[in-house]
């Protein structure tokens, strides 16, 4: 997985206004947490973090103020704005190497399914698994080539990347497909315009 050095700096000031005072500067307010030390408030740059927020679980390597502090982190909350999307405030997980972290990776469908308009549901958009902290997958492939109704894709069917372990039930559903569906709303709708030429 990929690893991003991001620069932050710790922040004393709280609340909403100073919140809006650090997005006003194109800075984003967040929180590290973990392995029992006390929540350290931080400042972080808002594209260098958007940039790397596009890869699920993305490591990010925090040089804190200046190089005083040298952290590894995870995100775990990203709270964004809801209409334009920036970011609002980000949760870090601190995490070291070598250690062992759950996070979900994101389930990636390939393949056509057998003909016949069949619907695929995502059960599960996401796959709890757990896994050394800096060697996250990004996500996992599935194939549901030939695939009909009724078939399912489930936990232990999915094949994970050396080192990584399913943090779900082994016969949890991922991935199931369905019968297309489309031809009954058309016919109530037809029943629908006789009843009101009836009328």
């Amino acid at each position: 997985m990929s690893e991003v050095k991001i620069a932050a700096e710790t922040r004393t000031e709280f609340g909403k206004g100073a919140a809006r005072r650090i997005r006003r500067d194109d800075k984003v307010p967040g929180v590290l947490y973990g392995h029992g030390s006390d929540p350290l408030h931080l400042t972080l740059p808002g594209h260098d973090l958007l940039l790397a927020l596009r890869t699920p679980n993305v490591l990010i390597a925090l040089d804190i103020d200046g190089g005083k502090n040298n952290e590894l982190a995870i995100p775990k909350s990203v709270q964004r704005d809801p209409i334009k999307g920036f970011l609002e405030h980000v949760d870090l997980q601190l995490v070291k190497r070598g250690e062992t972290v759950t996070v979900e990776i994101p389930v990636q469908a390939e393949g056509e399914l057998a003909p016949g308009g069949y619907l695929l549901e995502h059960v599960l958009d996401a796959l709890p698994v757990e896994a050394e902290a800096t060697h996250i997958p990004e996500q996992v492939t599935v194939s549901v080539e030939g695939l009909e109704a009724g078939a399912s894709v489930l936990a232990k069917d999915i094949t994970l990347p050396s080192g990584v372990k399913l943090a779900v039930e082994d016969d949890a559903v991922v991935l199931q497909v369905l019968a297309a569906q489309a031809e009954e709303p058309a016919a109530e709708t037809a029943g629908e315009g006789e009843e009101a030429a009836e009328a």
